[in-house]
């Protein structure tokens, strides 16, 4: 896990982003607008206050539609998710990582959340889902 630079956020998987984020917004957390991930089909949004983490709100894009958080939310319910690294090079991390038992549940993609930038999610055994974005 030599590449991972720092926590960009912690996501955590929820049915509805307006109900959960309105726990938040009552504490003084700022929203960010919600993004549709097409690609990853799911809705985005952020949640941010000085002094704590990032935390991604992710919930399914449509309901119906299929979603990789659907299992998750079925089994779980709302609870974290994953949480998300930055790395330099999104590529020789995944590679690396791979190396050292993570799975790749696709490969490197923009995403419209992350201004473009490319994410990918892997899965450990040991450790669980992560998230990388490329910060370059």
């Amino acid at each position: 896990m030599k590449h991972l630079k720092s926590i960009n956020h912690i996501g955590y998987a929820v049915k509805d982003i307006s109900k959960s984020a309105s726990v938040y917004t009552s504490a003084g957390w700022a929203l960010s607008p919600v993004f549709d991930e097409e690609v990853q089909g799911t809705k985005i949004a952020f949640l941010t206050k000085k002094g704590f983490p990032t935390i991604e709100l992710v919930a399914p894009l449509k309901e119906g539609t299929p979603s990789p958080v659907d299992n998750y939310l079925e089994k779980v319910g709302c609870s974290t998710y994953h949480v998300c690294y930055d790395v330099d090079d999104i590529e020789q991390a995944v590679e690396d990582l791979f190396d050292e038992g993570f799975k790749p549940l696709f490969m490197p993609v923009e995403s419209v959340a992350m201004d473009g930038h490319q994410i990918c999610y892997l899965y450990h055994m040991s450790v669980g889902l992560i998230e990388l974005v490329s910060t370059r």
